[in-house]
C-alpha cells in the first residue's frame, strides 16, 4: 500500500507527526507502508516499528538520521506522542475514518 491510501486520521496521527519531528523518520513509516496490504496492517506494524526504535542505539540513531541525529530523548518523546496518537486512531472503527 501507498501512504495515500491511508485515512486522514491515520496520516495525520502517523506521517504528519513523523514530519513535524524530522523527514528522515517520515521516510521510516513511509518505506514502511510498502510492505504493508492495507492500513490496519500499517498501524500494527507501526506500532511495531516504534517500538523498535525505542531501542535503537547511538549508532543505530545515527544511521536513520543520515549522520544528524537528534536528541535521543527529544525523539523518544516523539516516539511516545506517536504512539498515543496511534491508540486513539485505533479506536475509530475503519469505516467511520475519513478517506480522501
Amino acid at each position: 500500500m501507498d501512504t495515500g491510501d491511508l485515512s486522514e486520521e491515520s496520516y495525520l496521527a502517523i506521517m504528519i507527526a513523523a514530519e513535524r519531528f524530522n523527514h528522515d523518520l517520515t521516510l521510516q513509516f513511509g518505506l514502511l507502508s510498502y510492505r504493508c496490504k492495507d492500513e490496519d496492517d500499517f498501524i500494527e506494524k507501526s506500532i511495531l516499528l516504534i517500538e523498535a526504535m525505542k531501542d535503537y542505539d547511538e549508532s543505530d540513531i545515527d544511521d536513520m538520521f543520515l549522520g544528524n541525529p537528534p536528541q535521543k530523548i527529544e525523539f523518544h518523546k516523539t516516539l511516545e506522542k506517536i504512539l498515543g496518537t496511534i491508540v486513539e486512531v485505533k479506536k475509530i472503527p475503519p469505516e467511520k475514518r475519513n478517506y480522501i
